[in-house]
Order: structure tokens, then C-alpha cells, then sequence
């Protein structure tokens, strides 16, 4: 216990005895306007300073001006955050001691902070732009100061000083009118114009340290060019982010693999800085030359796009921006759109020969159970059609349209985007005179209808077969005996004839069958010979007949069966020649 009071005495005296002698010791040195000590940096004259400006401090550069220098100018370039900036002129009554060594630990500014004298404020500005102070110079001034501060987040800018009258030319020139117009907006392509830059016009031709450089982008315009490379530099750590979470997604990588990731992880050697001319060889310029003309293409349509301009100083580092634009391309050529009415049974005709041909129809069902039926059957023989059904944005459902009757149920939408497109063909061109589905010289046909459906709950039932058979021995000289497969839904047939030609009969009848497309609406009342309903619950012995009567002895007839429904298309039935007995 001795010990340890003993211990605790003798670092109370020592720490005494420090106490003590230290202040003597520094105030021996220090004068009585001594301040903190904080950064100080003198302003180097023709040379870009650049700085770091932390954020919600004020940053202090000194420098002053030989005797002669008549006049001066003063370029603060901020990067990619608004700053402000002051530049004073501070007159000093006494003059340093030349004698005393301060030079390790304070600095002649410092020295100076608190001493009497006066400070008169030249110029100020806030912003994000490139500003560009010029005046004379201040005879009685002892030394400039100019103070930046950041008042947002951490960021950088570039400091340049120059002594004398007219440009430095260090930097390049922005003509009078710095705007950049457009010249014309497109779909996809955007052109632009500028006055050119004095750098470039009073150039020599021999000499290529000028040229402008455009940059395009979706979310704003850009004051300098440290700005949009700091975007980019932002946007592509995001993505480099963004790949990284994704790796860290495998929870356990094979050893293999997790081996060869080691020695990919060790960093690669340094290559040296890069010169001046290739400072700027990241930049991702859409134009890049010296003509004041540039077309941006390969933009998506309906999108507004951002455009700066800069005018780059390649030997010297340095680039000046002009007072970007904004455009906003046209949007896509939008297509017809058809309204199609209820029940309404329509041709839709492809007449561009082009390999791929679209049209747009709009279905609105009505009641309240928005249901409805589309049913589709293609005309076009060996042309590939292809349907898709859409409703707000969503597609519901999309497949191929053939000779055979398609069935599309609509349910659960107030209205369906319906879309047809021509794909090409299977067996070359068909041509609407070796094709009998193409009447009237039509290069490519689909029938189309839409009808609401207020009772029903699905799609209609369809004949297990289209064919109809003919009876041989219970054809005779006037009539003959047909006889067809139906549903068990009640529906309606139709039997439709007509009487064949001597040389079409000799052919066999297959020029003289009806076109699979052609329905009733498209035939003779004179040719309808009878129509009668049906219905068998049983779909096997859904077998119903007719005997046509009224017929010529030896002479040969097509006969086609219809299907009359209430929604849909009507179904045709594949065309029956048959010829009658000419003795009986």
C-alpha cells in the first residue's frame, strides 16, 4: 500500500512539474496574435490548383501579385456540387519579421490573421458553373485571400490564377452565344448545333490540341466536365455494386472455383499515370471532333435526353462547357386501331408484300360478366398468321391461325387488344389464282369475329369432324341421301348446292369445291336448299341427316353444310360431290 501512494506522489509531481514549465517555454516563441494552427496553401501563379473542399469547411488560399502586374483573373471550376467562393484583398499596417523562423510550423498567412489592418471583398459567387473573376489588381493590398466552402457534401474544384491583362490561355474560349441548339428531333436521332469555340477557328491546321466533345444522358445537364465524369464514375461503381451483391448470392462456391478467385483477387500491376492527351479517353463521346455539327443516333423513341457540349484543351488539361439541352424524341408511329362491333364478322386483308404485315383491332364486351368469344380461321393457304390477345399491357394469350377455326375465350376484361400479324409464308408466295381459300385476288386473308357472351361459361362445342358422307344406295336420279356429325349444343345447319359443269365434273370437282373460307353470307340464296336445327346430348351419336331433293339425273353437285351459331364464325363443313344416278 506504500508503494502505490508512493507512485501516485511521483506522477502528481512530474505532471506538476510539465504543467509548469511548458507554457513558459512556448510563450517564449509565440507572439500575442497567435491563432490555431490550421491549412494553409499559397496559390501558385499559371498553374491549376486543385483542392478538396470538405464539407461545411472553409478552405483558405493566399497568394499575392508582383508589383507590375496591372491586373488579374481568377477561374474556380467546381466539380460536381454547387460551392461558394469570396476573393478579398487584406492591407496590412505592420510587416512581418523576417527574423523569426516560423516557416516549420506556421506559416507568413497565418502570422498575419489576427493583425491589424483591413479586408475589402472583391468578388463573390455561388453556384455549380465555371466563374471567372477579372479586374485590377489592388496597389496597398498586402496579400489575397480567397475562401471556398462546400455546403452540401464533400467535393473538389479547380483553382487557377493568371497576372496581367487579357486571357491566359489556358483555358478554352466559349463564344458570345454559348447555347447549343437543335437542329431536328426524330424517332431515334437528335442534331445538334453551336457557335464554334475562338480556340478552334484561330488555330493553325497543323495543330489538333482543340476538339469538342458531346455527351448524352437521361437525367440532367452537366456545368463541367469533372461533373459528368464524376457521374459516370458514380454510375459505374453502382453497377460494380450491384455485380458484387449478386456474387455474394453462392453461399458455398466450389473449391475450384473459389481457388482460381483467389488468385484473381490479388491486385494487377500499376500502369503508369496516363499523359494529358489520355485524360480524357474514358469519356464516352457520342461526337468528338471539330466540326460544331453532331446527329446523336440509336436513342429510344419518347425519351427526353440531356446534351452538353465541351470544348476540350488537350495539351494544357483543361475544358470549358457550353449551356446544354435538353430534347425529347418523337414517340413510335402508333398503329390504327380498329373497334370491332359486336357480332360483326370481318375480312381482314394483309395488302403490304412485305415479309411481316400487322394490324390492331379493340374488342369492348358488353354485360357484366365482360365475356366474349373471338374466333379467327385463316384465308391465306400457306401464309403464317399468328393472333395475340392482350389487356392493359398483359398479353393473355398468343398462337397461330390456320385453316382450321381457332376459338380464343375473352373473360375478366372491359376491353382486349387484339393483335394479327403476318409472318410470312410456308411454301413461298401463293398466289390468289392457285389458291381457291384467296377470293378476289386477296394476297392474304383471316376472318374475324368477336361476340359478347352473356350466358355462357366457355367456348362452344365443334363437330368431332367435318366431313360429310353421301349414302350410295340411297342416291337416286332426283335426290340424294347426306349426312353429317353435329354437337349437343342446339344449333342450326344449313345445306347449300350447286350443280356442277360436264368439264368440271370430268375433273373430278376439285377446282369446283367451295373455298374453305367462303361462308353463307358469301353464297346465293338460290343455292341454300334447306336448314333445319339439331341437338343430340350424346356427342357419339350426334349423327344428323338430309335428303335433298328436287336434283337432275347425271349431273354432278357440291354440296356444303353450314353450321349456323349464335357466337362465332359459322363452321363450314368440307364440300361432298356427288353425282346422280342417271338410270332409275
Amino acid at each position: 500500500m506504500a508503494l502505490v501512494s508512493l507512485s501516485w506522489c511521483l506522477s502528481a509531481a512530474l505532471a506538476l512539474l510539465w504543467s509548469t514549465s511548458w507554457p513558459q517555454a512556448h510563450s517564449a516563441l509565440a507572439p500575442e496574435n497567435e491563432v490555431p494552427l490550421r491549412p494553409t496553401t499559397w496559390l501558385p501563379e499559371g498553374k491549376i490548383t486543385s483542392i478538396t473542399l470538405p464539407k461545411g469547411r472553409t478552405r483558405r488560399l493566399y497568394f499575392t501579385l508582383k508589383k507590375k502586374a496591372p491586373a488579374m483573373s481568377v477561374t474556380v471550376s467546381p466539380c460536381d456540387l454547387p460551392i461558394e467562393w469570396s476573393l478579398a484583398a487584406r492591407t496590412l499596417k505592420d510587416k512581418p519579421l523576417k527574423s523569426l523562423q516560423w516557416s516549420t510550423k506556421k506559416s507568413m498567412p497565418e502570422m498575419w490573421w489576427r493583425g491589424p489592418g483591413t479586408e475589402e471583398k472583391i468578388h463573390s459567387y455561388i453556384g455549380n458553373g465555371v466563374d471567372i473573376y477579372r479586374g485590377p489588381s489592388y496597389p496597398h493590398a498586402s496579400i489575397y485571400i480567397l475562401r471556398l466552402r462546400s455546403k452540401q457534401q464533400n467535393t473538389r474544384a479547380t483553382v487557377y490564377l493568371h497576372e496581367g491583362l487579357g486571357s491566359s490561355g489556358t483555358f478554352p474560349l466559349i463564344p458570345a452565344d454559348p447555347r447549343v441548339h437543335t437542329l431536328g428531333v426524330g424517332m431515334t436521332s437528335v442534331t445538334l448545333s453551336w457557335a464554334p469555340s475562338a480556340s478552334l477557328t484561330n488555330l493553325p491546321h497543323t495543330q489538333e490540341s482543340y476538339d469538342y466533345c458531346v455527351l448524352v444522358n437521361s437525367q440532367q445537364n452537366y456545368f463541367s466536365l469533372c461533373a459528368a465524369r464524376e457521374s459516370m464514375r458514380k454510375e459505374k461503381d453502382q453497377n460494380q455494386e450491384k455485380k458484387e451483391r449478386r456474387r455474394r448470392v453462392t453461399v458455398w462456391p466450389i473449391l475450384k472455383e473459389w481457388w482460381w478467385q483467389q488468385w484473381d483477387t490479388y491486385p494487377e500491376p500499376q500502369s503508369p499515370p496516363s499523359s494529358l492527351p489520355d485524360e480524357y479517353a474514358d469519356l464516352q463521346c457520342v461526337c468528338q471532333g471539330t466540326e460544331s455539327v453532331c446527329t446523336v443516333s440509336e436513342l429510344l423513341p419518347d425519351t427526353q435526353y440531356h446534351f452538353d457540349v465541351f470544348v476540350i484543351d488537350r495539351l494544357n488539361g483543361t475544358s470549358m462547357a457550353y449551356k446544354g439541352a435538353v430534347a425529347r424524341t418523337h414517340e413510335e408511329a402508333r398503329p390504327a386501331i380498329t373497334t370491332l362491333r359486336e357480332g360483326e364478322l370481318r375480312w381482314v386483308t394483309f395488302h403490304d408484300t412485305g415479309p411481316k404485315s400487322e394490324q390492331f383491332f379493340s374488342f369492348h364486351p358488353r354485360g357484366w360478366q365482360q365475356s366474349g368469344l373471338l374466333t379467327l380461321q385463316s384465308c391465306g393457304g400457306g401464309e403464317k398468321v399468328k393472333v395475340t390477345v392482350s389487356s392493359k399491357g398483359q398479353v393473355l394469350t398468343s398462337q397461330a391461325v390456320g385453316g382450321d377455326l381457332v376459338q380464343i375465350w375473352l373473360q375478366g376484361s372491359p376491353s382486349y387488344l387484339i393483335h394479327l400479324e403476318r409472318e410470312g409464308t410456308t411454301t413461298g408466295k401463293i398466289s390468289a389464282a392457285t389458291d381457291p381459300a384467296l377470293p378476289g385476288g386477296l394476297m392474304a386473308s383471316v376472318k374475324i369475329q368477336t361476340s359478347s357472351a352473356y350466358h355462357r361459361r366457355g367456348i362452344p362445342s365443334l363437330p368431332s369432324t367435318l366431313q360429310i358422307k353421301s349414302f350410295n344406295r340411297l342416291r337416286g336420279c332426283n335426290s340424294v341421301t347426306l349426312a353429317w356429325m353435329g354437337t349437343e349444343e342446339r344449333s342450326l345447319y344449313c345445306v347449300y348446292r350447286r350443280k356442277l359443269g360436264k368439264s368440271e365434273a370430268d375433273a373430278g370437282g376439285v377446282s369446283a369445291l367451295t373455298a374453305p373460307c367462303l361462308g353463307p353470307e358469301s353464297r346465293s340464296d338460290t343455292e341454300r336448299v334447306l336448314c333445319k336445327y339439331f341437338q343430340e346430348l350424346n356427342p357419339r351419336r350426334a349423327v344428323t341427316t338430309a335428303v335433298i331433293g328436287g336434283l337432275e339425273p347425271g349431273m354432278a353437285y357440291v354440296f356444303d353444310v353450314y353450321l349456323m351459331r349464335r357466337w362465332g364464325i359459322p363452321i363450314k363443313y368440307a364440300s361432298k360431290m356427288v353425282k346422280t344416278r342417271k338410270e332409275c
